[in-house]
């Protein structure tokens, strides 16, 4: 006899009852947080300021504090629908998340073809994996950080997975992409972290810096030479979204390393200045130098010292 999966953990009943809040209210909460950010706390003023100066170095004064202050709404609107994704009902969810071409992910799958999406953190990024869970039709993996906060991590993996997502954590992504690399489904990774402790990485410039990116999205698009999509998400409203996925790689493509995460580079950055108040700017997205890790390992900066 089969034995069955452990059940999904359940979020706390009190992050359950905060959660049956109305959206209304908790929108309304986010404002006060995001007027909180900007005029007394100043919440990782001169980070997010220094970012948006030399991503968009064509703005003046007024119009990068407006960007500012527009990142901490949008950001603040992202914290409150994560807490109320604990507890919010599935026909809700649907109606925030649209998905238009969602067929281009489940058509390989059900035809026995495993498909790899890659996302970045735009928008709400959490919402993305629960609608995919609500709406795919095929199984779906997440890769996922584990929090270093046990209590924080069981909470994050009890809305991450409390509509069918299985998730997976990104120290063994590739031993189970092994175990399971004939298995149909979509395999989730958001891919646009900074990798500190990895010496596996790609550098390019973005957003007007030199920028390190993980590889291993492209270490597993050639290795399993899956298809691959970026998952464009806007927001269409307060609280709600329009996610599309677009083909990054298709087999039989044979891509040269590097090649892969720079499309997803790229991507990321057409995203970005799109949208700039949905990306998190005060994530410490920019702590490694070229010229310090070239030292620290021995990197030659090509893309193939930098792959996995």
């Amino acid at each position: 006899m089969m034995s069955q999966p452990p059940a999904a953990p359940r979020s706390s009943w009190w992050v359950r009852a905060l959660a049956s809040l109305p959206m209304s209210l908790w929108h309304a909460f986010a404002s006060l947080l995001a007027w909180l950010a900007i005029r007394v706390f100043r919440y990782q003023e001169d980070r997010i300021r220094d970012s948006l100066r030399i991503a968009f170095p064509q703005l003046d004064s007024a119009a990068l504090e407006r960007l500012r202050a527009a990142h901490y709404r949008s950001f603040a609107d992202v914290l409150v629908e994560i807490i109320k994704a604990a507890g919010m009902a599935g026909e809700a969810l649907d109606a925030r998340m649209h998905f238009p071409n969602i067929d281009v992910l489940r058509a390989p799958v059900k035809a026995g073809t495993p498909v790899l999406i890659v996302a970045a953190h735009q928008c709400n990024w959490e919402w993305i994996l629960l609608g995919l869970s609500r709406q795919l039709g095929v199984p779906l993996d997440a890769a996922y950080k584990p929090l270093v906060n046990a209590w924080a991590d069981r909470e994050m993996l009890a809305v991450r997975s409390r509509f069918g997502a299985r998730m997976v954590a990104s120290g063994a992504l590739m031993r189970d992409m092994i175990a399971r690399r004939r298995v149909p489904r979509v395999v989730a990774l958001v891919a646009d972290q900074e990798p500190v402790l990895s010496e596996r990485r790609h550098w390019t410039r973005f957003l007007n810096r030199d920028t390190a990116f993980f590889m291993g999205p492209d270490v597993l698009v050639s290795s399993f030479r899956y298809p691959a999509f970026f998952v464009a998400i806007r927001r269409t409203g307060r609280g709600a979204y329009e996610v599309c996925f677009e083909p990054l790689s298709e087999p039989p493509e044979t891509l040269q390393p590097g090649e892969f995460t720079e499309r997803y580079a790229r991507r990321v950055e057409l995203q970005i200045r799109e949208s700039p108040a949905d990306w998190p700017w005060s994530y410490k997205r920019w702590r490694l130098s070229r010229e310090r890790a070239s030292a620290c390992s021995g990197d030659d900066d090509s893309a193939e010292s930098a792959a996995s």
